[in-house]
């Protein structure tokens, strides 16, 4: 299994934003300097981030990004979900209600869903040893 590179950025885009920005709103441009990416690219995982409740914005001379979801409550699910989609990882191409591949594998997603849902990431930013790239 493999998540996409928007879900990447989202993931580090938040983290960025909790630690130098949780009262205060960044610019996309500043986000997509510091992650040496293009900020149309950006603007696009941001939009799906706003969708989902997670951040908002405003536009204008002091406009901006920020969260409209407490920090302590973002969990990596939550993130995950708004750039993926909420789907299965797995879809039996046979029939999928007798199949027993197919629960293996959806146990198996249940169990990495809840992991997820239930780390927020607002932790990593309290870890002893977490630094954040600072290029």
């Amino acid at each position: 299994m493999k998540y996409t590179k928007a879900t990447n950025y989202a993931l580090h885009t938040i983290l960025f934003m909790i630690e130098h920005a949780q009262s205060e709103k960044l610019s996309v441009y500043t986000l997509a300097k510091h992650f040496n990416v293009s900020d149309t690219y950006l603007s696009k995982i941001l939009t799906q981030l706003v969708k989902a409740g997670i951040i908002d914005s405003t536009s204008g001379a002091n406009g901006g990004y920020f969260f409209s979801k407490k920090v302590e409550e973002i969990s990596f699910m939550d993130i995950i979900n708004a750039v993926e989609g909420n789907f299965a990882l797995f879809k039996c191409e046979f029939n999928e209600s007798k199949c027993p591949i197919h629960k293996v594998m959806a146990d198996a997603e249940k169990l990495m869903e809840g992991y997820l849902q239930s780390k927020k990431i607002y932790e990593l930013a309290h870890e002893e040893n977490f630094e954040i790239n600072e290029e």
